[in-house]
């Protein structure tokens, strides 16, 4: 099957999702966020500080070039990481992509807790950017294999839904 992994905007539930999705496949779990971080001795705002978004994208890359090496997981990545033609190739030749999505209400209620550690939000209206970024990432999510919304749903009605689907996916 390859690896399973969940792409999608900040507050979708990818890295939850993700790790209890790999719990039950009883498969590795890779969050490319954190090990951006791990790599970088800094977490995600202060290489944003440092290097700027475009320190952090390369960084991004970096990881997916690592991530699509490896076999037979689940990995959850950043938000952004569809921004970049070459990470969607990589991952697609590595695996299913699921998009997860949901409302801007959701993904707002979702982060409200986190907000100052979002680089992409800080200094901006957080609706109104929280919106932008949506509309403008809407086609390079598009490209995933499929998309599921994650707006109703608890972390284990969302990870049940994956399982039926990559059940009538097989072969």
């Amino acid at each position: 099957m390859g690896n399973i992994i969940l792409v999608g905007f900040m507050g979708t539930g990818k890295s939850a999702a993700g790790n209890l999705l790999a719990q039950k496949l009883g498969r590795p779990f890779v969050d490319l966020d954190r090990r951006i971080e791990k790599q970088a001795g800094w977490n995600i705002p202060q290489i944003f500080a440092v290097e700027g978004e475009a320190g952090f994208r390369q960084r991004e890359a970096n990881a997916v070039r690592e991530a699509a090496e490896l076999k037979d997981h689940v990995i959850a990545t950043g938000g952004g990481v569809m921004l970049r033609e070459e990470n969607i190739q990589l991952l697609k030749k590595s695996g299913k992509l699921i998009c997860l999505t949901a409302s801007p209400d959701v993904i707002l209620r979702r982060t409200m807790a986190t907000l100052p550690s979002r680089p992409l939000l800080a200094g901006h209206e957080p609706r109104a950017r929280v919106e932008e970024l949506l509309k403008l990432r809407a086609p390079f999510y598009a490209q995933a294999d499929w998309t599921l919304d994650t707006s109703e749903k608890s972390v284990e009605q969302v990870v049940e839904e994956i399982l039926c689907k990559l059940e009538k996916s097989k072969p």
